[in-house]
């Protein structure tokens, strides 16, 4: 008899693994409580696979063998705890990708910064000439991708919500960028939680495998304390020389694994800010370890620009500069953006609030922000942690119209900062949605 599979959510990993799971030859069924996307939709009828829409029949749903459940759906919703009650195993998508694939995976989590670094791992190894697929969280969802392709390496960006659901999944290099609060309100605010999925990445690894992590980070540094880490540990960090591992010395990158050694200048760097060092030096890490030759890391270093809507300068007009860092999800992604820029700031934050602590960056923009546009549907968390520091504060939900009152106000030598520090879900499809709204508001000042 045929397992039955049944795929909750119908977005980019769902249908994803409705593919691979289909071409494997198990009895598929994909349910979404919401309408699924024609593109979706036609993938589906493609592969020849059952599905349903604006429904869960749970019935059926709770006759599976095994549930792949969409990393959008909350680990407490109702069908999710009855399916467990039953017995039923819940895995994510890429634990069931990772169970068809055979390549070394290079995994990277953290509150910030994975894109960027998961791009800059993937430029290098690809320049390697290295048989090479770029997955996860970003671009194909890993699954679609292994059906499709025969991959020596893959580089995943993988969140909390992914990994929340892992039973075998391994990375042969997992990285930890960061952790910073977010995502409380997935996590029934309970902080722990959320740092106990990121750490679920090296959960499976061995001693022939390797955890890179930020040792500045000290929630990463304490709950290093209460885990058991059977990886080799491979820290970086800005602060102290690292006998093993990255860091920063008289402006400059340096790697020391043994005898695999890699230094660069950080003038060299196109990536701004701070934050981007860390990214470099996780990525340097990872390809040297992946045994990358020293010129080739240096020549996509070199060469490496800012992702868009991360920090991305969209035009300057009459003196004034318009930045879109719209990937600015959280309070602490935020804090980079605004440590950067030494410029009065003009700052357009708000949106969907994920148990954001204001208090992180309020010293920040008490000291380089002169006006704040509020840009979401609940300002009032916003409002009341700055209201004291005499900046003039705005309402709008509109960006065009929240990019002119910017533009009115500022004067020359101003930044224009999009930096949301909220999710986007609010008024937007997406951070990309919110981002490219924000660029076409300032190319029609």
């Amino acid at each position: 008899m045929k397992i039955e599979i049944v795929i909750l959510g119908a977005g980019e990993s769902g249908v994803g693994a409705a593919c691979l799971s289909s071409k494997k030859g198990f009895n598929t069924f994909v349910s979404d409580i919401n309408p699924i996307k024609k593109h979706y939709k036609d993938l589906l009828y493609s592969y020849n696979i059952n599905f349903e829409e604006n429904k869960h029949s749970k019935e059926k749903i709770l006759k599976a063998d095994l549930i792949i459940k969409s990393p959008g759906i909350d680990p407490n919703n109702e069908l999710i705890l009855e399916a467990k009650k039953k017995g039923i195993q819940i895995i994510s998508e890429i634990e069931f990708a990772y169970w068809f694939c055979n390549a070394k995976i290079i995994a990277i989590t953290g509150s910030n910064g994975k894109t960027t670094t998961t791009t800059l791992i993937y430029e290098i190894l690809k320049k390697a000439n290295l048989n090479v697929g770029l997955a996860g969280n970003i671009g194909n969802s890993f699954a679609f991708s292994v059906l499709n392709n025969n991959f020596n390496y893959y580089v995943l960006e993988v969140s909390s919500f992914q990994l929340e659901d892992i039973d075998k999944f391994k990375p042969h290099i997992a990285i930890l960028l960061n952790i910073s609060q977010n995502h409380l309100n997935r996590y029934q605010y309970i902080f722990e939680k959320y740092v106990k999925a990121k750490f679920n990445i090296i959960k499976n690894q061995t001693s022939n495998d390797y955890f890179i992590y930020c040792y500045d980070d000290k929630i990463i540094q304490s709950q290093l304390k209460s885990v058991q880490v059977k990886s080799k540990l491979v820290p970086f960090s800005q602060k102290i020389k690292i006998k093993y591992g990255g860091y920063i010395e008289d402006n400059h990158l340096k790697i020391k694994l043994n005898k695999k050694s890699f230094c660069m200048d950080l003038k060299e760097l196109t990536l701004p800010g701070r934050h981007n060092k860390y990214n470099s030096l996780a990525a340097s890490l990872a390809a040297k370890i992946s045994d990358i030759r020293n010129e080739t890391i240096k020549a996509v270093l070199r060469n490496f620009h800012p992702l868009e809507h991360r920090m991305e300068s969209v035009a300057k007009i009459r003196g004034v500069e318009f930045i879109n860092d719209s990937k600015a999800t959280t309070v602490h992604a935020t804090w980079y953006a605004l440590e950067y820029y030494n410029r009065p700031i003009i700052w357009l934050v708000g949106g969907l609030d994920k148990g954001n602590d204001y208090s992180l960056i309020y010293d920040l923009v008490k000291k380089k922000v002169k006006a704040i546009i509020c840009i979401g549907l609940d300002n009032s968390k916003i409002i009341n942690a700055f209201k004291n520091l005499n900046k003039r504060i705005y309402e709008i939900k509109d960006m065009k119209k929240a990019v002119s009152l910017a533009f009115r106000i500022s004067e020359p030598n101003d930044i224009v900062l999009l930096s949301p520090a909220c999710a986007s879900f609010d008024l937007y499809e997406n951070y990309e949605d919110r981002g490219n709204q924000f660029k076409k508001a300032v190319k029609e000042l």
